[in-house]
């Protein structure tokens, strides 16, 4: 039974990796659900360990969304070039890979331009969503990568 959840692990382990830079795949509850299946093959890990991991897999996926459109905002995006970069997000799910990496950015030019923004303006402004994308991407690998090692270490 040990290896069965094991080997369950490691394909959560691996779907969280993948879903770290596709948007379409949950990673990080695939990742978290990989250190569950190894605690209840081995018991590695204390309570205190797994709710900290739970807290952060809740309090980036909530980030994974909020950060792009805070990074349109910073870079002087009007509402509706965060809607946009929301609205491009979503759509760009549609077009993997390249929507949801350029998705948000599009989405949020465009709602810079419908705002009445000049195009630089609105470049500016879509530039930040594309930057807060790329940052909330790599806080996912990096979560996903730790979760990975920790099972890794523990699993063998």
């Amino acid at each position: 039974m040990e290896i069965l959840l094991v080997v369950l692990g490691i394909l959560c382990m691996v779907a969280g990796l993948i879903g770290a830079f596709l948007p379409v795949v949950p990673g990080l509850p695939f990742s978290y659900v990989g250190l569950l299946l190894l605690q209840w093959a081995y018991s590695p890990f204390t309570g205190g360990f797994l709710l900290i991991w739970a807290g952060i897999v809740v309090t980036l996926m909530i980030l994974d969304n909020a950060i792009p459109a805070w990074g349109t905002k910073k870079f002087g995006g009007s509402q509706l070039g965060v809607t946009g970069s929301i609205f491009g997000m979503i759509v760009g799910l549609f077009f993997p890979p390249l929507g949801f990496i350029f998705g948000p950015f599009i989405g949020a030019f465009i709602g810079e331009i419908i705002a009445g923004n000049k195009s630089d303006k609105a470049f500016k402004s879509a530039l930040g969503s594309f930057i807060g994308f790329m940052a909330a991407t790599g806080l996912k690998v990096i979560a996903a990568g730790m979760m990975g090692w920790y099972f890794f270490v523990n699993a063998f």
